[in-house]
């Protein structure tokens, strides 16, 4: 069982899956960050009954998003990006444990990919709820279409039953 912290969050894996904190890999951040004039990184990567699951966390509970770029736009291009240096980890990672996750990731017989999106639960005028869940997936469906035509947009109290994993406050 794999438990992974991001921000305020800690996500707890079944003991069926494999999952790391991909963007914390050393193959990532020493030999494939700086490709192509800077790589992009989900969060995490989950390998369970034959899916690989990229899941991307945004937590805006506590500060507000202020990235200019759109959200979709962001989730797609580390999307992208993670796929890429998977394929590029399986033969060139230093790290044999690294080598071997991104083996058994890219043997998996689907992708599925998900925002996990924690927004405040009390909407103000200081603090409405801007990011619209709805038009986030939109966005994605249409940009990920070839790599997962069905991305989830999840919260901690969303998880599907397919999701082999638990969300809490850490």
């Amino acid at each position: 069982m794999a438990v992974l912290i991001e921000g305020g969050l800690q996500f707890t894996f079944g003991s069926s899956c494999l999952a790391e904190k991909y963007d914390d890999w050393s193959f990532f951040r020493n030999q494939f960050q700086n490709t192509c004039s800077g790589a992009k990184a989900v969060d995490f990567i989950c390998v369970s009954n034959g899916c690989c699951w990229l899941i991307e966390v945004k937590d805006y509970r506590q500060h507000p998003r202020t990235k200019p770029q759109e959200l979709a736009d962001e989730v797609a291009i580390k999307v992208r990006d993670t796929l890429a240096g998977l394929v590029a980890a399986k033969m060139n990672a230093n790290n044999p444990s690294e080598r071997y996750f991104a083996r058994q990731a890219l043997r998996s017989k689907a992708i599925k990919v998900v925002l996990h999106l924690e927004q405040p639960e009390k909407h103000s005028k200081l603090r409405p709820c801007a990011i619209d869940p709805a038009a986030v997936k939109q966005s994605l469906k249409r940009q990920l279409r070839a790599i997962a035509a069905h991305p989830s947009i999840v919260d901690k109290n969303s998880l599907s039953e397919a999701m082999d994993w638990q969300v809490a406050d850490k």
